[in-house]
């Protein structure tokens, strides 16, 4: 896939979480099925990775061999302070997209050879700029999924 090809699926996923996410009308932010996220919670989660996605691409990005550093997602959704299940989604659907757009500018400045620029992730071992791209790519989608399969419960 050529940069190009990788900036406009990344994007793609960026609309489609944010059209889905926008949609999300108040009475069904917290329905969800069994132990599976509501869609407030998604919401929170998406805005807190995209913050950490924002910081590892520029790590990636400008220096050598950085560490990425990993987090315990299922702790900060049960965190009664960060609000997952409480705070109104707003804030959250702002900080996405500004962090999206913010990456997607960088992603369109890659150059090819910079795709394999890579760090080592603390949970996952060694991981590229290409594989950061791929991750966050899907992230959107599967994460837009997970929101409407709990618009249709």
């Amino acid at each position: 896939m050529s940069i190009d090809d990788l900036a406009k699926a990344y994007e793609a996923a960026t609309h489609e979480f944010l059209e889905i996410a926008q949609s999300v009308p108040e009475s069904k932010l917290d329905v969800h099925a069994g132990e599976d996220w509501s869609s407030r919670q998604v919401i929170h989660h998406c805005a807190d990775s995209e913050a950490q996605s924002y910081a590892r691409l520029r790590r990636l990005v400008a220096e050598p061999n950085p560490i990425i550093q990993g987090y315990d997602e299922a702790m900060w959704a049960k965190d009664q302070t960060l609000g997952y299940t409480t705070l109104p989604v707003e804030n959250s659907i702002a900080v996405f997209k500004a962090v999206r757009a913010a990456s997607l500018d960088i992603i369109k400045r890659l150059t090819p050879d910079q795709l394999e620029l890579k760090g080592t992730h603390t949970e996952v071992g060694e991981y590229s700029l290409k594989r950061w791209i791929e991750t966050y790519t899907r992230h959107g989608n599967d994460h837009a999924e997970q929101i409407k399969k709990n618009l249709l419960l």
